[in-house]
């Protein structure tokens, strides 16, 4: 199915306005939106909750629904301002949503995707939102039906969701862009690791992060015993490696985030800055792009993280730019800093397309980094 074809069939909905967090499932989706936007605003908020939140104000300024896509591990955001504001129960708010399926039962995928693949279709049962799901055989006529049956049920200020299945969409026009940076991101990833204490506790975020982190670690001493690898859960890396400072209070805790992830949940700074682990170096690699699902962009290019940081009370934060500038993270681990401190290393739009992954479970690796933490 051409991704064009699909928006098209959006447009004849009444839909002029299109939110949603990027999804590697829906990357052709999301491309032709950046490509050519055409008839449609297009905004790209910090979470599924926040983009929810969005169509609610569409509606009642324009009288008109919005869609909303996401990835359906995003539907934990979203699923509070659809119960507590959108549904029939409620305010009545009709959403198109459209919604990527990782973790598809009977399909291989990553460890993070697998519960929520199998229950997404249950979830939007209890939601009580009619769906249809499709994928690479759904045919003209029956997309043209499932598109007839969404409208009915906006039309009763109701929420309908399309479920889309890995290769639905035909690969159309490449979103490119480039946000001006020149740190090669697993360059710099590389340099933390190599440069850090050995004995530093890493939390890493989700994505191509943790797979890099994991790869270089593994590269430079054998193993990843030290690393917490977030693999799902986008946005809260930096909770669980404060719940680990604290309870380690003499040790360097390191998380290491990205800017889509840092956003996702911003008010974990203001709680740091607020209980102020001394213990505490919190890294946000920024590409201004939600990289590990295609590239699109966060939607935020002016904000400074550095800024964000101080006003919270963060006890330091600096902008790193070059190779040479990554030192000074090892510097103030090794010196006893006082954290919390914040680093923001801004990186370009690159990385490899093999790219390994954990050959360990999920649990393996839980319980080697428990391991790890009862011995220092």
């Amino acid at each position: 199915m051409k991704a064009s074809d699909f928006l098209w069939q959006i447009n004849e909905l009444g839909i002029k306005t299109i939110i949603g967090v990027p999804d590697s499932t829906l990357k052709h989706f999301c491309s032709e939106i950046q490509v050519h936007p055409g008839e449609f605003r297009h905004y790209t908020p910090a979470n599924e909750g926040a983009a929810v939140g969005i169509a609610v104000g569409e509606y009642l300024a324009s009288g008109n629904p919005a869609c909303v896509y996401m990835q359906n591990s995003g539907m934990g955001n979203a699923v509070n301002p659809i119960c507590s504001i959108a549904c029939g129960d409620i305010y009545g708010v009709p959403i198109f949503f459209v919604i990527g399926w990782r973790g598809e039962p009977g399909k291989k995928d990553e460890p993070q995707h697998l519960f929520q693949g199998k229950i997404t279709c249950a979830l939007l049962d209890t939601l009580s939102i009619p769906y249809a799901v499709i994928d690479e055989n759904t045919t003209k006529d029956e997309m043209l039906s499932v598109m007839k049956e969404a409208k009915r049920v906006l039309s009763e200020n109701r929420q309908f969701a399309v479920v889309v299945k890995k290769g639905t969409f035909e690969a159309g026009e490449s979103f490119l862009w480039d946000n001006g940076y020149h740190m090669i991101r697993e360059e710099a990833l590389e340099k933390i690791i190599e440069t850090i204490p050995r004995d530093t506790c890493v939390v890493s975020t989700t994505g191509k992060i943790s797979r890099e982190i994991y790869e270089k670690s593994n590269a430079l001493y054998g193993d990843h015993k030290n690393i917490f690898m977030t693999v799902g859960g986008m946005g809260h890396a930096s909770m669980i490696a404060y719940g680990i400072a604290v309870r380690k209070p003499g040790q360097n805790i390191l998380c290491i985030d990205g800017d889509g992830a840092a956003l996702m949940h911003m008010g974990a700074l203001a709680f740091i800055a607020a209980h102020a682990p001394k213990n505490f170096y919190h890294v946000i690699v920024n590409n201004q792009a939600h990289e590990s699902v295609g590239g699109m962009p966060t939607d935020c290019p002016k904000l400074s993280f550095v800024q964000l940081a101080r006003a919270a009370g963060y006890s330091g934060a600096s902008e790193l730019m070059d190779m040479d500038d990554l030192g000074q993270i090892a510097r103030d681990m090794e010196s006893k800093k006082p954290g919390p401190i914040l680093y923001e290393v801004k990186v370009s739009l690159k990385s490899r397309s093999d790219l390994t992954r954990p050959i360990e479970t999920a649990e393996e690796n839980k319980n080697s980094y428990m391991r790890f933490l009862n011995t220092i």
